[in-house]
């Protein structure tokens, strides 16, 4: 085979596959599955796949950096670190580089994310929801659309800009080869003024620019058959055909000295990258050879080529290796979760700890690397199944557990009656009784749907406060004995306002406690003058802000001084209703606490030196401290029934 034929295999073949013409290079599959083609062994397909790649590195000169960039296995790493990783890649290297990887994350992404909607939305159902009016987001939903719109619109406007110099260099190199056919079939122009004109216009080659990928090979094979047929004509002037000849002879032995260095080294990726930057030179940058060396120096290219593709597919075949060693590890966990999903449980808190049992099996499995491409995407289908089956187990208990809440909800439907038939009764002494033993028997009911605990409670609260608002309408004005407390308790407070502190603290607790004792003694006021208590409040935060004081001591004094006013109302309604506030507080801190403990576990080992970890565990923390205030306050209200 000669040279020239060689430059039609190897340097771009003249009838070009489906595969390149449709844009699809083979270095794009090979950087999806991080192997060397398997359908075809010969060293015509390892020339193919570096033809390929250097098509698409032609296009762009940046393009080349993508070989540089590791791609990670992207099943490793979890939702808040796939967004780190999209970020970096941003950051960090051109728009056009990222291609693969950056579809790599999504897909990951989309994967697990999905998964987790699922979970939450038979989660949301289980609990009594309906399906139209369930919604999930996350923050890290919301940080990785942004970095991935942003992505869209880089890239976007990278092809936009590109398209149009790429026709042009594809315009110009054309007139080039169209004008290497004119010269050579020119019979009037003397052979000096051929090769010189010749040489400028391998000059204007060499400096056209980039052009289309899909145009690569077609206008390089076209270039080089009319190269080779203007040398044909050169040997009517064989001292200046020689002369190149030589030229490209020397400097295409380098390339095979090198290439056969190459092949002894031991870093694969590194050597085949290098080996693909040889074929372009090649085919590039040089011309042909005198004929009686093109064999001889082609074949040994080609089998420095082939032994470094060899060693290329035996790193690969111990990649399989390990990928295989990994299944089996990802196969076992998934027999794992299947086994659990089985088990009979009876208890919440049993659910719990296979809850935890399951989301650590679920991080080993994302841990556990890669596995054989052909078996990938059943092996995730097959994990995802025994997920969704434990879910399924879980949600059927919890939904049981819901049946509960529902005759809950019918108990406490029949108070709600009680209370409206007797809302405007003229026999207190009779319903009053009554009044406060449904709210009594409201309060041991236990918890009903989430969907209706608002709505029935709004309605028996309503019901309630309109019988006893119409008891307080009934009452006569305030008694002598409130007003004469009320006196005194606008003296006192004026007293208060006034105090100096010495700067001693144990001194000024007494001088401050001291106040809050003989408020206490002078008793009640007028319910429409209760206000003198916020007032007396507000003068002792004033000055326990002077104190360096626990602030639980500081809540607990002025709690126990509202306390007494709160247990000599005559209406229980009062205490009734602090107690109840002070239980949704409790619930409501319970509930925050447990959705930032949940957030952290979007964090892969959350560190506390970053800056959103940090703001979490701290957020954590006011939050228990406020809980333990408030536990206090529950406490001692309790301590009066």
């Amino acid at each position: 085979m000669s040279e020239q034929d060689n430059l039609h295999n190897a340097d771009g073949k003249e009838e070009i596959t489906d595969q390149l013409e449709s844009g699809t290079t083979v270095e794009s599959q090979q950087e999806n599955t991080n192997q060397p083609p398997t359908n075809e062994t010969d060293v015509d397909a390892v020339l193919n796949e570096i033809d390929a790649s250097n098509a698409e590195d032609a296009e762009d000169e940046d393009n080349s950096e993508r070989h540089s960039i590791a791609l990670k296995d992207y099943q490793e790493l979890s939702l808040d670190e796939l967004v780190i990783e999209l970020e970096n890649l941003l950051k960090n290297h051109k728009v056009q580089a990222i291609k693969t990887h950056v579809e790599g994350i999504k897909n990951e992404f989309n994967d697990q994310f999905n998964t987790l909607l699922e979970e939450k939305k038979e989660e949301f159902i289980s609990q009594g929801g309906n399906e139209i009016d369930f919604k999930y987001s996350t923050p890290i939903k919301r940080a990785f659309n942004d970095a991935y719109k942003e992505y869209r619109s880089r890239i976007s406007a990278y092809y936009n800009g590109l398209e149009k110099n790429l026709k042009t260099n594809l315009g110009t190199r054309l007139e080039i080869i169209e004008e290497i056919k004119a010269l050579t079939d020119d019979p009037e122009t003397s052979m000096n003024s051929k090769y010189k004109a010749f040489k400028d216009l391998q000059d204007r080659w060499k400096n056209a620019g980039p052009i289309p990928r899909d145009k690569y090979n077609n206008a390089w094979n076209s270039y080089h058959f009319n190269v080779e047929r203007f040398y044909e004509l050169l040997h009517l002037d064989r001292d200046l055909r020689d002369k190149d000849y030589e030229h490209n002879l020397i400097q295409k032995i380098k390339i095979i000295d090198r290439a056969e260095e190459l092949a002894k080294d031991d870093n694969t990726n590194r050597s085949f990258r290098e080996l693909q930057v040889l074929h372009k030179l090649w085919k590039e940058d040089l011309g042909p050879v005198a004929k009686e060396h093109r064999d001889l120096i082609w074949d040994r290219f080609k089998q420095a080529t082939k032994v470094i593709n060899d060693k290329r597919q035996a790193f690969y075949d111990k990649q399989d290796e390990i990928y295989e060693k990994n299944l089996v590890v990802k196969q076992e966990i998934i027999s794992k979760i299947e086994a659990l999903a089985t088990q009979e449980v009876k208890s919440h808190s049993e659910w719990q700890n296979k809850i935890k049992d399951v989301e650590s099996l679920r991080n080993d499995f994302f841990k556990a690397g890669k596995v054989p491409i052909k078996v990938n995407e059943a092996t995730w289908t097959k994990f995802k199944e025994a997920v969704r089956a434990f879910n399924r187990q879980k949600n059927a208990f919890y939904k049981n557990l819901k049946k509960d809440q529902f005759d809950n909800l019918s108990k406490k439907q029949a108070l709600i009656e009680i209370a409206e038939e007797h809302k405007d009764s003229e026999d207190f002494d009779t319903v009053t009784p009554l009044m406060k033993k449904i709210q009594g028997d409201w309060k041991r009911i236990g918890h009903v749907p989430r969907k209706d605990s608002d709505k029935i409670w709004k309605q028996f609260k309503a019901a309630c406060n309109h019988y006893f608002d119409r008891v307080h309408q009934l009452r006569n004005a305030a008694s002598a004995e409130e007003e004469q407390a009320l006196l005194e308790k606008q003296a006192l407070l004026n007293e208060v306002k006034a105090v100096e502190l010495i700067g001693e603290q144990k001194e000024d607790l007494a001088t401050i406690t001291g106040y809050i004792s003989k408020w206490k003694t002078i008793g009640r006021v007028p319910g429409k003058k209760r206000k003198i208590e916020n007032e007396f409040n507000a003068v002792l935060d004033g000055l326990f802000n002077h104190l360096d004081m626990n602030k639980k001591d500081v809540e607990m004094i002025k709690f126990e001084n509202k306390l007494q006013d709160l247990s000599s109302a005559e209406d229980s309604r009062v205490l009734d209703n602090e107690r109840t506030f002070i239980r949704k507080k409790v619930d409501e801190i319970k509930a925050e606490i447990i959705q930032l403990e949940n957030n952290l576990q979007f964090f892969n080992n959350p560190d506390k030196s970053n800056p959103l970890v940090k703001s979490v565990y701290d957020n954590i923390k006011k939050q228990k401290d406020a809980l333990e205030i408030w536990k206090s306050k529950l406490r001692k209200i309790k301590d009066l029934y």
